[in-house]
């Protein structure tokens, strides 16, 4: 009776210890830079399930904010590029050398970029009753002949609202304080209140207070007009084209994760970016996603990371 107890536990071992294993596996950790709530955030949260599921793992978000998103980078740039710990970050993340003094990283040569996962429109916005009617080109003229009267609402240094800005004013010929605030939402109030009367703003977080009247929309900063606001014009039609500033989203490893294993990640997400559920919350934080292959991604950071840069020395943005 023994032997035949002892060869019964044998036998079932083999299928026992795959689930042992597999209950005390690490679980994967997602690095928010920023705090819990904001677009990176949702965005975090929204595609985890999905990649863990797609890839038989188990996967935390964790939120490691402060210093213009740098300080959870820097912890993902120094960790094993084991497929322990990855960063999920916005556009911001190629301008930690302009936002940061003696950044502990390189934002391209420190990272493996794995995969964009949406893009959002910015929208050129004014206080109602502080800022013109009639279009970008009205603007422009009230803030030659007023110069005084106006301000700029910036949700961070170096951010592409910033960026936005800076480029915006440089080609208007216009000189208009920039003020800086800690995000998006404590800017977007202050121009809602008449305190700052002009904000280069995410679409998403702007176009409630659009369509209610208590922001003017005057421009689109991309190519094209969005399905979101079909009747606010681009900076192009007001006669400022390439002005292109589109915030983007995306999934980036420590460098030196194999070559391999970064390409499995980008089809997961490009798979996670073609389901209905997920592109319908992606469209909730006023974004789109975005499906290409790694190589395209890299591509973009590095053209993304050399115009950004040239637009902030360009600006007199100094790191902080």
């Amino acid at each position: 009776m023994e032997r035949r107890a002892l060869l019964a536990l044998a036998a079932a071992l083999p299928t026992a210890a795959p689930r042992t294993a597999r209950a005390q596996r690490r679980a994967v950790r997602l690095i928010v830079p920023a705090a819990p709530g904001g677009a990176i955030d949702v965005l975090g949260r929204l595609y985890a399930p999905k990649l863990a599921e797609a890839l038989d793992q188990t996967w935390v978000v964790e939120n490691r904010s402060g210093a213009n998103n740098t300080l959870g980078a820097a912890e993902v740039a120094r960790s094993a590029p084991d497929g322990q710990t990855f960063l999920v970050n916005a556009d911001i993340h190629v301008m930690a050398k302009a936002v940061m003094r003696n950044a502990p990283y390189d934002p391209v040569t420190d990272f493996t970029p794995i995969a964009r996962l949406a893009n959002a429109p910015m929208v050129l916005v004014g206080h109602p009753r502080s800022t013109p009617e009639g279009g970008v080109p009205a603007l422009v003229a009230a803030m030659k002949a007023n110069p005084n009267r106006f301000s700029f609402a910036n949700s961070g240094t170096g951010a592409m609202g910033h960026l936005a800005t800076a480029s915006f004013q440089s080609r208007a010929g216009t000189e208009a304080i920039i003020v800086a605030y800690r995000g998006t939402a404590p800017a977007l109030t202050d121009v809602v209140a008449g305190n700052a009367q002009l904000m280069v703003a995410p679409l998403g977080s702007a176009l409630p207070q659009i369509q209610d009247g208590r922001l003017r929309a005057y421009a689109i900063m991309g190519p094209n007009r969005s399905s979101r606001a079909p009747t606010i014009p681009t900076a192009a039609e007001g006669g400022f084209p390439d002005l292109n500033f589109t915030l983007w989203y995306a999934i980036w490893a420590p460098k030196g994760f194999p070559d391999a294993d970064a390409d499995r990640l980008n089809a997961a997400v490009q798979a996670a970016s073609r389901d209905p559920a997920i592109a319908a919350r992606v469209a909730e934080q006023g974004a789109e996603p975005v499906t290409e292959d790694r190589a395209a991604f890299t591509r973009f950071v590095a053209a993304e990371a050399e115009r950004n840069g040239a637009i902030a020395r360009a600006a007199g943005i100094e790191p902080e």
